[in-house]
């Protein structure tokens, strides 16, 4: 079971009893998201073996016409996803790597777990990767590759093409992440910097059989962007790629390497990364196992076992996180005025990722922007909370998932001198919700489908 580890003092925090009720509710539901999505649970439930025969929604494999079974692959989830995959094949499985970030851990006999860095890449995770390569590489026509993708394989999984150095690599990541751009921008650009990303490992892994089992962690389950797509066809350009950069004004700046590849990949000097029409994809399947919706529905599925009105206003959240704040804490708002769009006591689930333009230099992450900006709308209302967590249980490059708040957040900060507009100018959502005790705790939790929030109006 994964748990929100300070439950009992995030509570607590309410100090009115209908905020404390509206916060515990509020976190009830959240670790009904996380664990709807717990890697090993969806494995378990979505994959049986009968007689050598593995099935999968849908899709039957015979093992015994198959030489050798490898699982390969990468992402946050991949380990968990790893250790319930070998429980199911066992004896199976010839051989197995698996890049899985830092600090995260899981009980595996065959299947080598490779501890490497998110969210930015390093020299681990090249020599990660190499490894899946040689695996995919080795595997011929009577073969059966699996592969474990899940949200942050394209960290966790780099292999710089050309001349681009994994310092060339660290430097475009860290740009990209801060600049604004959309999860799809940044895996558009990383796909085209790779000699792995946008269906190169399905191109190294043919002849064999390749068995894509996905925990999408963007928006829409586009099979190309989860984790860069590395074994499903790429449906974006190196143009797209230069475009993305210009955008935001990085062509520039970027590494002098990273330009070179891309510029020649416009000009038809590189191949482009493989399309849906290549040979290779014929003996490629995919199946998405979980997204944010299953959380998204968990989490409403556990408010209206509690008496609550609910609705799923989305699990395809966008936006700038401030204003997605002010945009959730305006719905609480006109539930609490004109019981529209459902009557109180009401829950809202609001599943998908926001995004970050840093400006400042402070310490925060999208979910914990999210609640601070709500704060200032739900300033004097009892009985109104917002809690936002990254379901891998790592907002940002913070120790937290995310942050909770409700109508007594900003007299409680104001006692303590905080002043939150200041805070969110500075992006410096994490040590405002750390001074309040409203930050929310739950460790590296092995999944990883993005955001989950929640509000309560009762």
């Amino acid at each position: 079971m994964i748990k929100i580890k300070n439950r009992e003092k995030l509570i607590t925090n309410g100090e009115t009893e209908l905020n404390q009720k509206a916060r515990k509710l509020s976190l009830d539901s959240l670790e009904s998201a996380l664990n709807a999505v717990d890697p090993k649970r969806i494995i378990k439930s979505r994959i049986s073996l009968q007689n050598s025969v593995l099935k999968v929604n849908g899709y039957s494999f015979d093992l015994k016409g198959f030489k050798h079974v490898y699982v390969v692959g990468g992402g946050k989830a991949s380990g968990s996803m790893a250790e319930a995959l070998e429980q199911i094949l066992s004896e199976h499985i010839a051989d197995g790597f698996i890049n899985i970030p830092r600090g995260t851990k899981h009980k595996t006999k065959v299947i080598k777990l490779h501890e490497t860095s998110h969210p930015i890449p390093d020299e681990t995770g090249v020599e990660g990767t190499r490894r899946i390569l040689e695996i995919a590489e080795k595997a011929g026509e009577n073969d059966l590759v699996i592969c474990l993708i899940s949200g942050g394989g394209s960290s966790l999984m780099p292999l710089p093409r050309g001349d681009i150095s994994i310092v060339d690599k660290k430097k475009i990541t860290e740009a990209l992440l801060k600049c604004g751009a959309t999860i799809n921008e940044i895996n558009t650009v990383r796909k085209h910097i790779s000699d792995f990303k946008g269906g190169w490992l399905a191109k190294k892994a043919y002849p064999a059989t390749v068995l894509n089992l996905i925990l999408s962690d963007v928006i829409g389950d586009p099979l190309d962007f989860i984790a860069s797509g590395p074994t499903v066809p790429d449906s974006t350009t190196f143009h797209e790629a230069v475009k993305i950069l210009k955008k935001y004004e990085l062509w520039n700046t970027v590494p002098e390497s990273i330009r070179k590849v891309l510029s020649d990949g416009e000009k038809g000097l590189i191949p482009e990364t493989p399309k849906a029409d290549d040979q290779v994809f014929k003996k490629v399947f995919t199946v998405v196992v979980g997204n944010n919706r299953f959380a998204s529905l968990a989490a409403c599925e556990s408010l209206r076992s509690n008496g609550l009105n609910t609705l799923l206003l989305t699990s395809t959240l966008e936006g700038e996180a401030r204003h997605v704040g002010t945009v959730l804490a305006s719905i609480a708002h006109e539930i609490s005025i004109s019981q529209n769009p459902v009557s109180k006591p009401a829950g809202i689930v609001a599943g998908g990722e926001t995004t970050v333009t840093v400006k400042g230099k402070g310490l925060g992450g999208r979910n914990q922007e999210i609640a601070l900006s709500a704060a200032l709308k739900l300033e004097g209302m009892n009985g109104v909370v917002l809690a936002s967590l990254s379901t891998d249980g790592v907002d940002g490059p913070t120790d937290a998932a995310g942050a909770i708040v409700d109508g007594k957040t900003l007299e409680r900060a104001a006692d303590k001198g905080l002043n939150p507009e200041e805070f969110l100018a500075e992006n410096n959502s994490y040590n405002f919700f750390s001074e309040l005790g409203d930050l929310i705790f739950t460790g590296p939790t092995g999944t990883n489908v993005n955001d989950v929030s929640v509000i309560i109006v009762l």
